[in-house]
């Protein structure tokens, strides 16, 4: 099965940032899914479970390249949840990009459906962000739950809701 040209690209840039310390540099060409701009998540699993996952809802880098090449290093080695990847680790680990749609504001759960939309919660400067298609997430009540609890925002207080789609590539 060929890997997606995204994958590859955060495949190789945490091998190489785990391996050598160095930042791996875009394809001089980019492909067509590397032009543009979008917020990027990079997730990485080994054997099922989650290893590590950071990403950006907004586009913060020029292209989506590198926003993969920085949001795969802080995966790797930046989610304060895990400890960072070791070399010993790489071979099973699964990975995969999602490229966020520009996420848009909602007024209700109503307008949520956990497998097709992503949540951002915002309450002040504090804000959480749920992907979609999270396993174990089936209503919108636990997944803006979820959002809220990693943004520090108690679960009765209001919040802004935003929705957004994603394109997930393993």
């Amino acid at each position: 099965m060929d890997t997606h040209p995204l994958v590859k690209l955060a495949r190789d840039t945490i091998e190489t940032y785990i391996k050598t310390g160095k930042v791996i540099s875009p394809p001089s060409e980019l492909p067509e899914e590397m032009k543009g701009r979008a917020g990027i998540f990079v997730s990485i699993k080994k054997h099922d479970e989650l290893r590590g996952c950071i990403g950006t809802f907004s586009p913060t880098q020029p292209n989506i390249a590198l926003e993969v090449i920085q949001n795969a290093i802080s995966a790797s080695v930046r989610d304060p949840r895990f400890p960072p990847v070791a070399s010993e680790e790489l071979d099973s680990l699964d990975i995969s990009v999602d490229v966020l749609t520009e996420p848009e504001k909602i007024t209700s759960a109503d307008e949520l459906d956990p497998k097709r939309y992503g949540v951002i919660v915002t309450k002040g400067w504090r804000r959480g962000l749920l992907l979609p298609d999270i396993e174990g997430v089936d209503t919108a009540e636990e997944q803006i739950y979820i959002a809220k609890r990693k943004a520090g925002i108690m679960p009765d207080e209001d919040v802004e809701l935003m929705r957004f789609e994603v394109k997930r590539y393993k």
